[in-house]
Parts: C-alpha cells; sequence; structure tokens
C-alpha cells in the first residue's frame, strides 16, 4: 500500500535523475570540445580563415579605379598590373592583376585582362553596367574601360606635351610618346603609390622589368632626354629619387640627348634657335598667361 505523500517522493527522484542526466550530458559536450583532437583542429580553422581573409584582401583583391584606394595605401603600398594603354607620354592606364602570374593572371580562364566590349561588361558592375545596358550606343567601350582601371601618371617627370585643345606639339612629344608605347604597352609593371592628383589619376613611381634587374621609367626618360624633372610649384611626388632624377637631367642636358639636342641644319633652316629648349611647364605656363590675357581681352 502506497502511502499518500509517497507520489512526491517519486516525482523528486525522477527530477532529479533527468537534471543528473542533462548535467552529465552538458560535461560531455564541453569535454569533447575541450579536447584537443577537437579544439586544436577548430582554432586552427577559424584562424586561417581570419588570416586567409585579411590577406585576400590587403594583397589579392583587385583595385579597379582610384576611388577604391584605400588611404593608407599611398606612399606605403605598391601594386602590379598590365598596361592596357598610353595616352600620353607620361601617364598611362593600368589593370590591376594583384599577385601576377602566381594568382593566375594570364593562365587561368577567369584571370585574364580584359580588351573586347563584352568582356569589359561582364567586368563592370553598378551604374555603369546599367547606363550600358540602357544606352549601349552612346556609351564607348573606352569609356567604360575606364570605370575599371587605374589611371597612373608617373611621378617626378614631364614629359612634352602633345598637340591638344589647340595648342601645337612641343618637340619630342611624339618621340617621348613612342619610346613609353614600346616600353611599356601591354606589358607587366609595378607602380609604387603616392597621391591622386586633381584629375583622379594616381601620381606614382612606375618599375618594369629588364632580365632580373627592375629599371625606373621615369628615370629612363630623363636618362634618354625625353623628360624634364618635375618643376610645378605643387603636387611635385619623387620619393627618395629626387637628387637621381635631377642628376640624370643634367647628365641628359651635357650629352645633347632627346630634346637637349642643338638643332641641326635643316632645323636651323626652317627656324629652330639654338636657345634652350623650352621645358614642358615653361610650355603650360605660357599657354595659361595667354589664355587668361584673351579672356581677360573679352
Amino acid at each position: 500500500m502506497r502511502w499518500p505523500w509517497s507520489g512526491h517522493d517519486e516525482e523528486k527522484k525522477r527530477n532529479a535523475a533527468t537534471r543528473s542526466k542533462r548535467a552529465e550530458t552538458a560535461n560531455s559536450w564541453t569535454g569533447t570540445l575541450l579536447e584537443s583532437r577537437t579544439l586544436v583542429p577548430s582554432v586552427a580553422l577559424t584562424v586561417s580563415t581570419v588570416l586567409g581573409l585579411r590577406l585576400y584582401k590587403a594583397y589579392f583583391r583587385r583595385i579597379p579605379t582610384v576611388n577604391h584606394i584605400k588611404p593608407d595605401y599611398f606612399r606605403r603600398r605598391t601594386l602590379f598590373g598590365q598596361v592596357t594603354s598610353v595616352g600620353d607620354a607620361d601617364n598611362f592606364r593600368l589593370y590591376h592583376t594583384p599577385g601576377g602570374r602566381l594568382a593566375g593572371w594570364g593562365w587561368l580562364p577567369w584571370k585574364t585582362v580584359p580588351t573586347k566590349r563584352e568582356a569589359l561588361v561582364k567586368q563592370t558592375v553598378g551604374p555603369v553596367l546599367i547606363l550600358w545596358r540602357l544606352r549601349p550606343r552612346r556609351i564607348s567601350s573606352d569609356w567604360m574601360l575606364k570605370a575599371i582601371q587605374l589611371h597612373i601618371r608617373i611621378a617626378g617627370v614631364d614629359a612634352p606635351e602633345l598637340a591638344h585643345w589647340g595648342r601645337e606639339a612641343q618637340p619630342y612629344s611624339k618621340e617621348a610618346l613612342d619610346w613609353l608605347t614600346q616600353l611599356i604597352l601591354h606589358q607587366r609593371v609595378r607602380v609604387r603609390l603616392y597621391r591622386r592628383d586633381q584629375y583622379d589619376r594616381v601620381v606614382a613611381q612606375v618599375y618594369y622589368r629588364r632580365w632580373f634587374f627592375r629599371q625606373d621609367v621615369g628615370l629612363e626618360m630623363l636618362k634618354m632626354g625625353l623628360a624634364t624633372v618635375y618643376e610645378a610649384k605643387s603636387g611635385a611626388e619623387f620619393g627618395d629619387v629626387e637628387q637621381q632624377y635631377r642628376a640624370a637631367e643634367e647628365k641628359a642636358k651635357e650629352s645633347r640627348a632627346g630634346m637637349w639636342a642643338k638643332p641641326n641644319l635643316l632645323q636651323r633652316l626652317g627656324g629652330a634657335g639654338t636657345k634652350a629648349p623650352e621645358s614642358p611647364r615653361e610650355y603650360k605656363s605660357r599657354h595659361t598667361a595667354a589664355e587668361k590675357q584673351k579672356k581677360a581681352a573679352w
């Protein structure tokens, strides 16, 4: 015969057994997680995932335009890429290829530098892609190409100006453009970032490989007499090679290389004088002053 209060005792025993079982289960899970065979791989997987993401963002994520360059990249980082076009004798377009051939650029099917319009559309996102789909005839491939590339201005040098905006071309401007085009077009170069200028270009020191040696493009232009040291009152960037640049320019002047050469007989008969050639900075200042006078006269 059961006592009236015996049911409460049995219920307490069942509850106690349930709690004990739950505690054992929790302890079992905790023990399993804290075991070295479980804990070590879990920690290793977490750490490797975090480090992998940070490594990708820092070194393997492609930077399409100047708007995607973080401020702390300037003066600290270099970018590797392929030159797709040379528009002037001291600037060009660069398609960033992070990691280079080791990361698959140039030999993996999905890591190629686009050149055709269809390939550009696939890599262009956001408002540019929407506009192209709505009005494909009004948006050229060249314009879309700018949306996925960096516009690089070679730091520390100023090349002779080509004819544009109604201005005449400077002597040796075509020679400088041809030389730069032949040197770096469709080639892989590395650029050291300095700053973003008022035209949304990246002012950078540019290097290319010649066999096992790294060559400075700006320095080579100065040696060839195809550029002058950048002489603007503001915005000049040299890094730590300003003295080397100035020495190269002086040596080119002494050897009469490129734009520093004396005019030959035929050029003198054509009206060329024997005075020092006009530098790109003097050329720009002269035209700017003339345009101001013209506006004032109106």
